[in-house]
């Protein structure tokens, strides 16, 4: 039985950080990492740089100076496609299929600001919009989506469980763990059924996290984190699904990204 490797990881601006992907390289050897906040456009993407690292394939949806992402592979990519939401390009979802049926979908949401209200702040508003035209396509695709190997990961943006933050009641009323984004992210889980990767190896009620804010300098003793970064599959993948690793190490590199990479090990 072969493995297939494959992590999800909020770079934080590409070239500030392939010394820390040739870390995880070293580390965990992913065949295929899903980058997101790749923050170049194509003239300025580093392909040589990443092909050296032995990711022939590469899929990109890049913009300058912020969103972005990118699918890097050691292995081919086929039915390469830039997904739009919310009649936005803004350079949020990359797709491909691997293997012959195996399609992933490499994901940034919406951060959303700062005010978790969506009349004051308008990036909030398509915070919501973007999981809901997500939800609603699901939902009305049921039939069809359902029956794929499909992988969606990538930084959602939302910690989703009280077990998903350092601090459920302190952090309510921030971006990213209120009661509206959870039930978001709830109805897109349930819109094709997806399985949860992360917590099918690591089950509630045990904490996860896998961002730590910048603004903490003694994150790894105080462990003050959030869950943002998930792998969800299809059903029929569930029993594929072998080991998630939460590659921590990453966050000690030097000019980190405030991300972790998460990686999913499956049986194909």
């Amino acid at each position: 039985m072969k493995k297939l490797k494959i992590a999800t990881w909020n770079v934080n601006s590409i070239r500030i950080r392939l010394n820390s992907l040739q870390k995880l390289i070293e580390v965990a050897n992913p065949d295929i990492v899903c980058i997101q906040e790749v923050k170049a456009k194509e003239e300025d993407f580093p392909f040589d740089d990443i092909k050296k690292m032995g990711f022939e394939h590469i899929a990109l949806y890049g913009q300058p100076s912020y969103n972005g992402v990118a699918i890097l592979s050691k292995i081919p990519l086929q039915n390469v496609k830039k997904v739009d939401w919310v009649g936005k390009s803004d350079a949020r979802h990359i797709k491909a299929t691997v293997l012959g049926d195996i399609e992933i979908n490499c994901m940034y949401m919406p951060a959303g600001g700062d005010i978790p209200d969506p009349i004051e702040n308008l990036s909030f508003a398509h915070k919501l919009a973007f999981f809901d035209d997500m939800s609603e396509f699901f939902e009305q695709n049921f039939e069809r989506e359902s029956k794929k190997k499909m992988i969606m990961l990538g930084d959602f943006n939302v910690a989703p469980t009280e077990f998903d933050v350092w601090n459920h009641k302190l952090l309510l009323k921030e971006v990213s763990h209120t009661p509206i984004e959870m039930e978001r992210m709830e109805r897109l889980l349930k819109s094709l059924n997806f399985v949860n990767a992360v917590r099918k190896i690591y089950p509630y009620p045990e904490k996860v996290y896998s961002w730590w804010s910048y603004r903490n300098p003694n994150w790894k003793t105080n462990d003050k984190g959030r869950l943002l970064d998930h792998i969800w599959t299809t059903q029929t993948l569930l029993e594929d699904i072998e080991g998630i690793d939460i590659l921590k190490e990453i966050r000690a590199c030097e000019r980190p990204s405030d991300h972790v990479p998460v990686m999913m090990t499956l049986k194909v």
